[in-house]
């Protein structure tokens, strides 16, 4: 159970069933552009679209929040996060830092069963890739990501593990919203080459490999604001 999950884990499971189902609308909602960055997620208007008390709306909220997808201000709201340029470009710092680092560490550790948790992790993204429409381009945005948080977990490095969920949930927001492809930009057939480095054991190009794959999903992004729908009409209530 992660975080947001754990939030109302005091409640009633249909109450928390039902919260995260209004996250999963939102999420989905946000990904596929139809809310705008910086849309404001009113409880009340949440609550009253989904036929529910304030107390779930601000649960569901809550899980975008620790998602990084939603950004909450005192006395303001819930709002749809809106990176700017310069968070955006400080993610991928970020990553440039700890990710080739993160390659080294699992080439050193990995295993025949990692690798075939690899290939089946490339299998899926390979599949999302061949597919068409929205539901498709979340599925593979999550299944790139999933790639990166599956090459942390080979590191053995709990807490750089931890830096990399925040990483990579606020990479996904950034790519879902300012890519300019129609699917994620973190490019397949770059994660089989790294795959193939960590299996040959080559522990240099993995890491050279990885540095490159972030540059790539940097330079495929485009900044520039976008309007969108209010949240009723983003919803199609």
């Amino acid at each position: 159970m992660n975080i947001a999950d754990q939030i109302y884990s005091a409640t009633d499971s249909a109450t928390q069933d039902r919260a995260q189902a209004i996250r999963d609308q939102l999420r989905d909602a946000i990904v596929d552009r139809r809310l705008a960055p910086g849309t404001k997620l009113s409880e009340g208007e949440v609550g009253t679209l989904f036929d529910v008390s304030r107390t779930v709306a601000r649960a569901a909220l809550q899980m975008l929040s620790f998602e990084g997808l939603v950004r909450t201000e005192r006395n303001r709201g819930a709002f749809v996060a809106n990176p700017s340029p310069e968070e955006a470009r400080q993610v991928f710092a970020s990553r440039r830092l700890i990710e080739p680092g993160i390659a080294i560490a699992a080439c050193g550790r990995v295993t025949s069963a990692d690798i075939v948790a690899f290939k089946a992790q490339l299998d899926e993204e390979g599949r999302f890739i061949a597919e068409h429409g929205p539901n498709a381009r979340r599925s593979e945005i999550k299944a790139s990501g999933d790639f990166h948080l599956l090459l942390a977990s080979v590191a053995g490095n709990a807490i750089l593990q931890r830096f990399m969920e925040e990483l990579v949930a606020r990479s996904s927001l950034v790519i879902a919203l300012y890519g300019r492809s129609g699917v994620s930009a973190c490019g397949h057939s770059e994660h089989t080459e790294i795959v193939g480095a960590l299996e040959n054991a080559d522990c240099e190009r993995a890491s050279q490999l990885m540095l490159h794959h972030i540059d790539h999903i940097e330079a495929d992004l485009d900044l520039r604001v976008r309007a969108g729908p209010a949240l009723r009409e983003a919803l199609k209530f």
